[in-house]
């Protein structure tokens, strides 16, 4: 009698599509994507007809100039700079507490909210100028000093007069800071530092 040949059992593969589907949506909702990249920033409002012709003037002292070259070395003013640098003298910069005739005029100005009148500089400009061979990373380092710099004057001089830090003050109360330390900075036209590139 001859041997019977036995057949082998076949793989169901009837819910592997079915798996795979599953898996890419499980994929697809667990998995976070950063695209929160960029900068806030607010554009400022187009100029009125009589301002077209008029360039606007700033005092000298009134400007904090950063470059930051092809090499992606940072300069403030004619001063190589660190990052950390970089905030603490936008912070000396910004606040000019010792009235210093080499750093902002300080105007008084009445703060609403407060009901009093503070010594601010609100016509300060930090100028940050980049060469077109400048990475990405280093310029948003140097955006990111500056924006700290303006949160740690902005959470002092909340916990000073209202006793919170900024981000828990009420929205009148924050515009109130915000007058006392507006956020300027100026971003020019890249341009070519030494060197081609």
């Amino acid at each position: 009698m001859g041997k019977k040949k036995r057949k082998m059992p076949g793989l169901n593969t009837s819910s592997t599509a079915d798996i795979s589907f599953m898996l890419l949506i499980f994929f697809l909702v667990t998995t976070s994507m950063d695209t929160d990249q960029g900068l806030a920033r607010t554009l400022p409002k187009p100029p009125e007809d009589d301002q077209l012709n008029n360039e606007i003037k700033v005092k000298e002292r009134n400007i904090l100039n950063i470059r930051i070259n092809k090499d992606n070395y940072v300069m403030i003013g004619e001063d190589y700079a660190s990052l950390e640098d970089v905030k603490e003298r936008a912070k000396e910069f910004i606040k000019n507490e010792n009235d210093s005739p080499n750093l902002p005029e300080r105007k008084p100005k009445k703060i609403k909210e407060l009901g009093k009148t503070m010594m601010v500089t609100e016509n300060h400009v930090i100028s940050v100028q980049t060469d077109r061979g400048t990475d990405y990373g280093v310029y948003f380092a140097v955006q990111d000093a500056l924006v700290a710099a303006y949160n740690e004057l902005r959470d002092e001089i909340s916990k000073q007069e209202f006793g919170f830090r900024y981000e828990f003050l009420t929205k009148d109360q924050q515009k109130a800071i915000r007058e006392i330390y507006p956020q300027k900075i100026s971003e020019a036209e890249p341009k070519k530092y030494g060197g081609q590139k």
